[in-house]
């Protein structure tokens, strides 16, 4: 269910970005459009993995009324939290922007603020959509939540179609936002369809622990995501487009991504945080093996295919209304630095989201800042900044860090199972 989300999800993404190829080439407008919803998507996208990794294994151990209950008041407490993200958002989206694109042209500026803050709309949606989703996958309910992607491009796709003459760019914002609304609709009806009709027991959760895995977890997709905006903002200085190209080529790394990372992570969680908790650590650890050594074949594989046939299949995609030729050289010159990313990208956040069911928080912390450290260092050490180049920090850094994390999480494995 989870790869039927996915397939859809990708196909739909797919023909938005071709819709946005098609309006916007790697114009100005194309660099506003990345540096604003792009890094807004990919913070909600950061916030959704938050709640479902943080408390799917914390409902799985309740049953009945209690997981209800503890539902309930996890509910009500995140959905304060989301709301006043989305406020502070909107307030400080100015600031947000001088940090996300420096080297974004002075007359774009505004334009990027409000894209920004119409598309903030969204946030609350996904993170309180996104808690839902957590018990929705204790329950094996993988249905209304595998759409979320494809709900977002549909909507984001529709709102630029058909309001683009009336909008411009900002009708990608507003579509987005609406998509995020209605597949939060969709969950949250599918969710309390499940829940017992007699009132829940009470409960008293301790919530150091409710707020400081959520918190672990955060640190750690910040640091990911941090990856990808330190780039963009790179990109930003290195001429016009370049932010555009990066931004697509993301797009092309993000779908065998998803595939890699979605359905294992997903379906893994819940089995990790019940062997755990029934003490089988080393089935837990073989499991976590073999799932990362069939995503090691299967991301280098899609790496060197991508990057062998990276020219032609731009093209094909993207090359049409404002996407020129030019367009696609530049694209396929950013992707052939940011395509490796894909193999430490998937594997690292494989193995956190393992280490997470099992309750090691703190190491896929370190790997994480290992990896943004390394990026950091490499993009200062490029003087002259081209698209070849704007990738190859992701790349080595996530690459880096997944060997780090493993080298820990082993040496952390020798000692449990001592």
């Amino acid at each position: 269910m989870i790869t039927a989300g996915i397939v859809a999800g990708n196909i739909i993404g797919f023909a938005r970005v071709a819709v946005t190829a098609y309006l916007l080439g790697t114009g100005d407008a194309a660099d506003v459009l990345a540096v604003s919803l792009g890094s807004l998507d990919t913070f909600n996208q950061m916030l959704a993995s938050t709640m479902v990794f943080a408390f799917v294994p914390m409902l799985t151990t309740l049953n009945g009324g209690e997981r209800t209950a503890l539902f309930q008041q996890l509910n009500r407490a995140f959905a304060g939290i989301f709301l006043s993200l989305t406020a502070a958002i909107v307030v400080f989206a100015p600031g947000l922007i001088n940090v996300l694109a420096p080297g974004l042209d002075q007359e774009h500026f505004a334009p990027a603020v409000a894209v920004l803050r119409v598309g903030a709309i969204s946030t609350a949606a996904v993170g309180i959509a996104a808690v839902h989703s957590a018990l929705l996958f204790t329950d094996r309910r993988f249905a209304p939540s595998a759409f979320h992607q494809a709900t977002l491009n549909t909507f984001t796709m529709a709102g630029a179609v058909l309001l683009w003459r009336f909008f411009g760019v900002y009708a990608f914002a507003i579509g987005y936002a609406a998509g995020a609304w209605v597949q939060f609709s969709m969950v949250y009806y599918a969710a309390r369809s499940s829940m017992p009709s007699a009132k829940p027991p009470e409960v008293s959760p301790h919530w150091g622990e409710l707020i400081a895995k959520p918190v672990s977890i955060l640190g750690f997709s910040a640091l990911i995501a941090l990856n990808v905006v330190v780039t963009r903002a790179f990109a930003t200085h290195a001429g016009p487009g370049t932010a555009a190209a990066f931004d697509y080529s993301m797009r092309c790394v993000g779908v065998p991504l998803a595939f890699l990372v979605s359905p294992m992570s997903n379906s893994l969680l819940p089995e990790i945080a019940r062997l755990r908790s029934l003490g089988r650590l080393r089935d837990a650890f073989r499991l976590t093996d073999r799932t990362l050594a069939l995503a090691a074949a299967a991301a280098v594989s899609g790496c060197a295919l991508g990057i062998a046939l990276r020219k032609p299949v731009i093209a094909l995609l993207f090359q049409r209304g404002s996407f020129t030729a030019a367009s696609t050289e530049l694209v396929a010159a950013v992707f052939l630095g940011f395509a490796p990313s894909l193999i430490g990208w998937s594997l690292l956040e494989l193995t956190a989201r393992s280490l997470f069911g099992l309750d090691l928080t703190r190491l896929p912390l370190l790997a994480g800042a290992f990896a943004v450290a390394v990026n950091l260092g490499l993009l200062s050490f490029f003087r002259e900044l081209r698209p070849e180049f704007i990738g190859v920090g992701s790349s080595v850094g996530l690459i880096l860090g997944f060997l780090l994390l493993q080298i820990l999480a082993r040496a952390r494995r020798r000692r449990l199972l001592a």
